[in-house]
C-alpha cells in the first residue's frame, strides 16, 4: 500500500516537471522571391531545380521548401518585377542561408546567339546566399536580387555564372 502511495505522489509531482521539459516546436512560413537588375544580354536563363534553407535552431540541416523545377529568364524580372520561386513552413529560428539547386539548362543569349553557361558547383552543392534574419511566426518574405550584369563572366568564348545576389527585403 505504501508503494502505491509513493508511486502516486511521484507521478503527481513528476508530471509537471516532465511537461515543462517538453519542447514546443514553433514554425514560420517563408517565401523566396527573385528579381534582377538590368543587363546587356538578350536573356539570361537559369534552371532552378529546387531551393533549400538553413535555419539556425536545433539543427543545421538543409530543409527543402516547395519549389517548381523551372527555367527563369532573369531579364524578365527587372524594374520591380518579382517571381515567387518557393515557399514552405520551416522551424522558427534564424534563416542563415538559402541554397538554390541549379539544373543544366543555364544559358545566356547575347546578340541573338545562345551560349551555354557553366555553373561551377551550383548543380551539386548549390548556389548559397547568406541571409541571417530572424523568422517570425506570421510572415517572412525575402526578395533576392540576382544581378545578371555582374554575375556572368565571359572568357575565351565561354560564359560562366558567378552569382552576385543580394537580399533586398
Amino acid at each position: 500500500m505504501k508503494t502505491k502511495h509513493l508511486l502516486l505522489i511521484a507521478a503527481i509531482f513528476g508530471l509537471p516537471f516532465i511537461y515543462s521539459c517538453k519542447k514546443e516546436s514553433k514554425t514560420s512560413p517563408i517565401q523566396i522571391y527573385l528579381t534582377d537588375d538590368p543587363a546587356i544580354y538578350d536573356s539570361v536563363l537559369v534552371h532552378i531545380r529546387g531551393i533549400e534553407v538553413n535555419i539556425f535552431h536545433d539543427t543545421t540541416a538543409w530543409i527543402p521548401i516547395n519549389t517548381k523545377d523551372t527555367i527563369v529568364n532573369l531579364l524578365d524580372l527587372q524594374n520591380g518585377i518579382t517571381i515567387l520561386l518557393g515557399q514552405g513552413v520551416v522551424p522558427q529560428g534564424v534563416l542563415k542561408e538559402v541554397r538554390f539547386i541549379l539544373g543544366d539548362g543555364n544559358s545566356v543569349v547575347y546578340h541573338g546567339i545562345s551560349y551555354p553557361m557553366q555553373t561551377p558547383s551550383a548543380e551539386t552543392s548549390g548556389l548559397k546566399v547568406k541571409i541571417d534574419k530572424n523568422l517570425n511566426e506570421v510572415f517572412n518574405a525575402f526578395i533576392l536580387d540576382f544581378d545578371a550584369s555582374q554575375s556572368i563572366i565571359q572568357e575565351n568564348g565561354t560564359y560562366r555564372l558567378e552569382p552576385v545576389i543580394r537580399v533586398t527585403q
